[in-house]
């Protein structure tokens, strides 16, 4: 079956380019499906509410498949409309309206090929519920011959499905004419299935009972269409990329074939949608649960499959998942095997952002650290490095190693480069708020006294960030001021996950941007993520040594007690430690007192002592609180992690923060409860 591969993959280039594909192609492709059986995976990349864009692209595939011959050709969850969509289908119904239009146009250029395409369905105006269905049309012969709608709506991580869907009362297929009129009164009790085929859409297969352990919906969609005894299974999907993720979708598709011995063909989405990043992998597994075909990771691809002969090709994932299919979800310090795949879902995260949007250049801060250095090396790789700008912003107290580490880089990126120093801004900025704060204390103290729940004067001993935040957000003043005067250019907020977490980050200085592309990475993944960039990269090594080698700090504010720039870990803790507190409270749900109890991988080789401990953990719990509001205003940025503060995925009320992480035992409740509360 090689040959037919090799002449998929001229077609495939051949269709990334707008070509014609030769008829000798054609032909060849023709003469070996003509025994029938075969299937076209189209793993697309959509765009959100571009209907137009989206339904040429389908039904370019539409007529390949129906000139090659094939069975059936099968697109994503909501191809059509593209995925996420959120509330705008229901703020411009006109988009759904359109959606249909165009729905019903593709149904009449089918052939004999049977093509399963995503759409956003309207309800009745009258039906109880919400307005929308999440629904798979089945075309073939010039007509819509039935309807699939999605069951179960995931409204966990950055899913919001149930917001605006109804969940489908019925599984598998219905028949055409209830498009836009079905309902639970109008439910058929007809056969789930359409030509033996079991349709499902995403999330429907992600609830077997055996297979998981905890159960969010009382059905499970393929199980009912089980008991139709289907010959294949198909799922339309549209499911983001994250670590630990392939892991779980690899077996669990593997593991429902083989229960239910008949091949399953899982169609995924592939591009970026803002904060999500699709990494496609499209797949099918035989009847005995073995993998007969995957498609590639991030890229756009047309691959034909027969999954009851196990014809397919399997293309690899991303370098280093294949070995760890069976890994545990635990915390561990050991990157390399999830790198190349948080690279690509950063470069394709950021690509498709700047594209979709209509954004060409990037402007950032080159200050020396790893942050900005790893932020550039991303962007020159998605972009162009002649699309990107860096820009050395010293001040008084920025070191002459951090000036020519950021020189150093850019030249070995290529990327476009100069110093433009702070120091002129700072000072004006300085002395016009000096004036200001005189002016604005005759009126009101500087510093609150929590214990005394007063504002008073600022003690000697304590200082304010006035100073240091003037220097980030005069930076920030530079990048956007670039960016409003050269066209199709925005700033990059360069903030890692870690620091955000601590609130170690400014408003309106280094968070600030019109991206953010590695505000869901930890700062101890970044590390390992440097040194995979320098040895994995065409050009080795762009990243200097002595980047990866420092201790990570702003440079906003001299350390009293070494007299040199502060370090961030004295500020905060070292980052093994925090980075561990934070997988462990977003996988594990981990309070204060398990945290407190249990061991952390940094004591194996760092032991400290129990006040130490506690001190850290205080803090971070102290500061997280206090960070909710940046979070809140984090610039688009990629989920790339199994867990996320990004706001899509992750929503606590930013008036939360005086949640008692550490909780209280029942005699404290009971005398507080025992008291006059009047």
């Amino acid at each position: 079956m090689e040959t037919l591969y090799t002449l998929s993959e001229i077609a495939d280039k051949r269709f990334s380019h707008g070509e014609n594909v030769p008829k000798n192609v054609i032909d060849g492709i023709r003469r070996i499906v003509s025994a029938g059986g075969y299937i076209g995976m189209a793993q697309i990349n959509p765009i959100a509410g571009n209907i137009e864009y989206n339904a040429k692209k389908i039904a370019k595939y539409i007529k390949y498949s129906s000139e090659i011959g094939l069975d059936m050709v099968v697109f994503p969850e909501l191809a059509l409309m593209g995925y996420p969509i959120e509330d705008t289908i229901d703020r411009h119904p006109v988009i759904v309206e359109e959606n249909i239009r165009w729905l019903k146009g593709l149904a009449k250029i089918t052939t004999g090929t049977t093509a399963l395409v995503g759409f956003i369905e309207p309800r009745k105006k009258d039906a109880e519920g919400k307005k929308y269905f999440n629904s798979v049309a089945v075309l073939k012969d010039g007509k819509i011959q039935g309807i699939v709608r999605k069951s179960l709506l995931p409204n966990y991580s950055e899913f919001n499905d149930y917001r605006y869907i109804e969940p489908s009362p019925a599984t598998g297929v219905q028949p055409a004419e209830t498009l836009g009129s079905f309902d639970r009164e109008t439910v058929y009790k007809c056969s789930k299935l359409f030509e033996k085929y079991g349709i499902s859409i995403c999330e429907d297969c992600w609830n077997n009972k055996e297979f998981f352990n905890k159960h969010l919906y009382e059905k499970d969609p393929i199980e009912e269409l089980a008991m139709e005894s289907p010959d294949i299974f198909i799922n339309c999907s549209a499911s983001p990329t994250r670590s630990k993720k392939e892991q779980l979708k690899h077996n669990m598709l593997s593991f429902l074939a083989k229960k239910y011995n008949t091949p399953i063909v899982y169609v995924n989405q592939v591009g970026a949608i803002d904060n999500s990043s699709f990494d496609g992998s499209s797949r099918v597994f035989g009847a005995d649960g073995e993998l007969i075909a995957r498609a590639k990771s991030f890229e756009e691809q047309f691959l034909i499959v027969n999954p009851l002969k196990k014809i397919g090709k399997i293309y690899p994932l991303a370098k280093g998942l294949e070995k760890s299919l069976t890994e545990q979800k635990v915390f561990t310090l050991e990157y390399e095997s999830d790198l190349e795949r948080t690279y690509k879902t950063i470069i394709q995260g950021i690509r498709d952002y700047f594209k979709k949007c209509g954004f060409k250049r990037a402007v950032l801060g080159l200050s020396g650290g790893l942050d900005s250095t790893v932020c550039a090396v991303l962007l020159a790789d998605a972009i162009g490095r002649e699309n990107v700008f860096g820009v050395s912003m010293p001040s008084h107290i920025t070191s002459i190693e951090s000036k020519s580490d950021a020189e150093q880089l850019a030249g070995n990126l290529g990327i476009n480069f100069t110093e433009a120093s702070i120091r002129p801004m700072i000072d004006t900025t300085t002395g016009c708020l000096n004036d200001l704060f005189k002016t604005v204390e005759t009126k009101w103290k500087k510093y609150w006294d929590s214990n005394a729940g007063i504002f008073t004067d600022r003690p000697k001993d304590v200082s304010s960030f006035t100073a240091d935040n003037i220097q980030a957000r005069s930076r920030a003043m530079f990048l956007w001021g670039i960016s409003n005067e050269f066209a199709s250019c925005i700033p990059i907020a360069t903030s890692d996950k870690s620091e955000l977490y601590m609130g170690y980050a400014t408003i309106n200085g280094d968070m600030s941007g019109g991206f953010a592309p590695i505000a869901d990475v930890p700062k101890t993944k970044l590390f390992a993520f440097a040194r995979w960039l320098n040895a994995n990269r065409e050009e080795k090594n762009a990243i200097p040594e002595n980047i990866i080698l420092k201790k990570p700090g702003a440079e906003l504010a001299i350390d009293p007690k070494t007299g040199k720039p502060l370090i961030a870990e004295d500020a905060l803790m070292p980052y093994e430690f925090l980075d561990e507190i934070i997988w462990r409270v977003e996988n594990n749900n981990e309070g204060y007192q398990n945290l407190l109890e249990t061991e952390f991988v940094y004591e194996k080789h760092n032991p400290i002592s129990k006040e130490q401990k506690t001190e850290w953990i205080d803090k971070f719990f102290r500061r997280m609180s206090t960070a909710l509001y940046k979070w809140s205003i984090l610039p688009p940025s990629v989920i790339v992690e199994s867990r996320s503060i990004n706001k899509y995925d992750y929503r606590q009320p930013i008036t939360s923060s005086r949640i008692n992480y550490k909780g209280v035992k029942d005699e404290y409740i009971n005398s507080i409860l025992e008291q006059d509360l009047n």
